[in-house]
């Protein structure tokens, strides 16, 4: 198993990652650029014309089929009628096998049927066999699984590969991650680019949507009740609230039930007509919030026909009632010379300015997009950059991108493979893609834990940290119950442990600290695997690294008995001390342990000593978690 090397310091990167809202900003980054990354001269300047770095393209339409934007989507093994092309008849036997078989497929880890599972990948494999690129990515997470297939890392990513060079999204994911984690950047980077882009496509012109996050379905080893609450769709009661007021003409309800609708929120499934609806009620009552997005809506021809006319007047009528991100629209119909009389980069910038001055991300991220192509000013790169960063540290989307496409062609920053590959991921897993999120959650939501599963794995396997350490939670939590189907049947419990050990390790791998000490404990006790401190402390140290309280306890046990560290009693009792600083709910087991620390210093050779020895482990085992007092510390 592949050792991660998480030293974002010496990328000049922090990540500060956190359980986040459902809904909120991009995950939040701090971009910290020293002198050594930047170039002591723009010697390489993006070319005027390259396609590359057409970075006012059209927005992406919203009746824009979801194949053509996520070739391979599993839309239609769940949405029948999502379009004609994915309708449960095909002229292609090949595409008819292959929904039948995912349908089949998942109402199988659904029940619980493993001859039904079996025959249903049977199905699957037929049609990757004639050469259906998506039927080959579905059989590759089978292999890289070990579900109903006997798990095999390089059949699995043969198929990936096959399925990729076809134009399959998901299996770029796949690749793009296993590429990431064995840190060949050069071709991660060339992957996740791609991929990149095609989630930026789908961007609006204005200003950044909120990020639809993986819920976390669990906190630490329980589960996570209020981000589950806020995700029931018409069964919130919030949403039930909002509408009630909205429908009573509150105008904020008003625009706050376009924008559920709009984005697909709160659990709720995206509907433009609904959106439409409830933001041409609030403008009304002269919403400018509701103006802007309805330009929006114009522009992408959301739930209407496609018109910049009408865009441009939203735009301008919430831009007079200073709301400032709307000049992003408008600078971008200058850009594109849509809905106004002919292209203009001087009123562009302008409108670009006005957003800037009054700190909207988006603005400094166009400016950035001028000053970069020299479109109605001196091409200056250095000033391109520094905007680019602000609007990167704000959260805009577009302009993460836009830096991981310097660092990647090393314009304007010292060339970073490594720096570009993690910013473009951050980008990539926004695309269409994460909607199996959704499909997910809901399933979990309705109780049926064995579907949910699948779909989390599913996620795990191109990489979604949250994806990863839900399906080894509801591995942990439910047992058998997680409906957990292995190679021939159901899980073995060895199958089981296995299958969570390497999720959680792969969180852990992308910063998850609780995942971490998971490993920690997992190494510790032996659960899954077998007993090595050596390891338990390396993933400990992991977890420390983040801040951990109860990994800095659990090391201070081991030096203090030798566990896997030197015996050091000094270093026991300095993590021991960082454990309360870090957390002041560990000041019971601190205190128990700093106790029991002083009397094998002091009283090495005494009966008490002795006593301490021979009960230790039968305390630890009754009340730590390797060897963490759990119960005590959260009583505390």
């Amino acid at each position: 198993m592949p050792r991660r090397r998480w030293t974002l310091s010496a990328l000049s990167l922090l990540l500060l990652l956190g359980l986040l809202p459902i809904t909120s900003s991009l995950r939040p980054f701090v971009l910290v650029i020293t002198k050594d990354d930047l170039k002591d001269s723009p010697d390489s300047e993006p070319p005027d014309d390259s396609p590359d770095w057409d970075d006012f393209d059209d927005p992406g339409s919203a009746s824009d089929d979801d194949e053509d934007r996520d070739p391979g989507s599993w839309r239609p093994v769940f949405e029948t009628s999502s379009s004609s092309s994915n309708s449960s008849s095909s002229d292609d036997p090949r595409e008819d096998l292959y929904i039948s078989g995912m349908r089949a497929m998942i109402s199988a880890a659904s029940s619980g049927d493993p001859d039904a599972l079996d025959s249903a990948s049977s199905d699957i494999e037929a049609a990757a066999s004639a050469g259906h690129r998506h039927a080959q990515s579905a059989l590759a997470f089978l292999f890289g699984t070990g579900l109903a297939r006997p798990q095999s890392r390089p059949r699995s990513f043969l198929y990936h590969h096959f399925a990729a060079e076809a134009g399959n999204m998901q299996s770029k994911m796949v690749l793009a991650y296993t590429y990431f984690r064995q840190d060949l950047y050069d071709k991660a980077v060339a992957l996740y680019a791609e991929l990149a882009e095609a989630a930026v496509a789908s961007f609006l012109i204005s200003k950044e949507p909120p990020v639809i996050e993986p819920v976390r379905i669990h906190s630490g080893t329980e589960e996570n009740k209020e981000a589950l609450r806020k995700s029931r769709g018409e069964d919130d009661e919030g949403v039930q609230i909002t509408e009630y007021q909205a429908h009573k003409g509150n105008a904020a309800a008003m625009y706050a039930m376009g924008v559920l609708y709009y984005y697909g929120l709160r659990g709720l499934r995206p509907d433009y007509a609904k959106a439409v609806y409830w933001f041409s009620k609030a403008v009304e009552k002269r919403d400018p919030r509701a103006m802007e997005l309805l330009g929006e809506i114009y522009a992408r021809g959301a739930g209407v026909e496609r018109n910049y006319t009408k865009a441009f007047e939203w735009l301008t009528l919430a831009s007079r009632q200073q709301y400032y991100s709307a000049y992003n629209g408008l600078g971008y119909l200058y850009v594109k010379g849509y809905g106004v009389e002919k292209k203009n980069f001087t009123k562009a910038r302008e409108y670009f300015e006005k957003a800037a001055e009054n700190k909207e991300p988006g603005g400094h991220y166009n400016l950035g997009v001028l000053y970069l192509k020299g479109m109605g000013v001196k091409k200056d790169v250095t000033l391109a950059c520094k905007l680019f960063l602000t609007a990167a540290n704000a959260g805009q989307p577009k302009a993460l991108y836009q830096v991981a496409k310097l660092f990647q062609k090393g314009i304007g920053f010292k060339k970073n493979l490594q720096m570009a590959t993690l910013l473009y991921k951050t980008v990539a897993e926004r695309g269409p893609w994460s909607s199996l999120s959704r499909w997910a959650l809901e399933s979990y939501l309705k109780g049926d834990v064995g579907k949910a599963l699948f779909l989390y794995s599913r996620m795990a396997e191109l990489g979604y940290e949250v994806a990863q350490s839900n399906a080894a939670w509801l591995l942990d939590k439910y047992g058998e119950q997680s409906m957990c189907m292995g190679e021939s049947g159901f899980c073995t419990d060895t199958e089981r442990h296995l299958r969570a050990h390497s999720l959680w390790w792969q969180a852990s791998e992308q910063g998850n600290e609780h995942a971490a000490l998971l490993i920690g404990d997992a190494y510790y006790y032996g659960r899954g695997t077998e007993r090595d401190y050596e390891r338990a402390a390396e993933a400990y140290m992991h977890a420390q690294s983040q801040s951990n309280a109860q990994a800095m306890f659990n090391l201070g046990y081991m030096h203090e008995h030798g566990q896997g560290l030197p015996l050091d009693l000094h270093l026991a009792k300095r993590y021991y001390d960082q454990a309360l600083e870090i957390d002041p709910a560990a000041k019971l087991p601190v205190t128990l342990a700093l106790t029991s620390l002083w009397i094998r210093k002091n009283h090495a050779d005494s009966l008490l000593a002795g006593f301490r020895r021979g009960s230790s482990e039968r305390f630890n085992n009754a009340t730590l978690s390797c060897p963490l007092c759990m119960g005590l510390w959260q009583d505390n």
